[in-house]
């Protein structure tokens, strides 16, 4: 290139320092001289223009296969995108279809629990209210046991000593004292029997609870497409409800 451009540069000296043609703008220039120049400018001009020049000439063949190219690429991308959407859907039904089985067989599962600490419950209440009632009634019966053989042992004493007043009516407050005496510890019993009840209900109340909110976040949960993974460790029940 640096040929080309020298050789240039003594073309242009040359018609510069060439004589005029008189009345004319033309002037008289060595011939032999200036077809060396070209000649050299010929030669120098590297390869690379020729190839720029069939690439020129070609250039409409060449974009076209370009396109080709690139619409062939696009296609193949668009296919290996909806391969792979279709491939995650797949997966994603796949995936709900499991979590909602699991569910299902998670709340089965607390259902079941829940129905037997229910009848658990109630068939310990029941056995706690029979204990209590029968408690009751055999402190009841001992009292009134208590009460009659005072009452007879007060009339034998009263009628033994019939003129003695006073000890007729210390045996009969006495008769009264146990009485009353009985009919108090049978109402502390039941009393005590009650409490103990009612907290067992009220620990069952709380597992029953745990259990339903349990229940109605895997509902929840269900009815949302793609949620959050399901805590289902929270429907267990406590060492202390068991």
């Amino acid at each position: 290139m640096y040929r080309v451009f020298e050789a240039l540069d003594e073309l242009v000296t040359i018609v510069e320092e060439a004589r005029g043609v008189p009345m004319t703008s033309g002037c008289v220039v060595p011939r032999g001289d200036v077809l060396e120049l070209l000649d050299d400018v010929r030669d120098a001009i590297p390869q690379e223009l020729d190839d720029a020049q069939d690439v020129l000439d070609h250039r409409d063949e060449v974009v076209t296969k370009a396109q080709t190219e690139a619409d062939k690429s696009v296609a193949e991308a668009r296919s290996e995108a909806e391969r792979t959407i279709a491939e995650a859907r797949a997966e994603a039904e796949q995936l709900l279809a499991e979590a909602r089985e699991q569910a299902d067989h998670l709340l089965s599962d607390a259902r079941g629990q829940a129905e037997q600490t229910v009848t658990a419950g109630r068939r310990e209440y029941e056995d706690y209210i029979s204990r209590a009632q029968s408690e009751s009634d055999r402190m009841v019966q001992a009292g009134r046991a208590a009460y009659e053989q005072s009452v007879h042992e007060g009339k034998a004493e009263q009628a033994r000593l019939v003129t003695d007043t006073e000890v007729a009516q210390a045996a009969s407050a006495e008769a009264k004292r146990i009485a009353e005496e009985a009919n108090e510890e049978a109402e502390r019993l039941r009393s005590e029997c009650d409490a103990y009840v009612d907290s067992r209900l009220a620990d069952f109340e709380d597992l029953l609870g745990r259990t339903l909110r349990t229940v109605g976040k895997g509902r929840q949960q269900l009815r949302s497409p793609m949620g959050a993974p399901f805590d289902y460790e929270e429907w267990q029940p406590s060492a202390g409800a068991n």
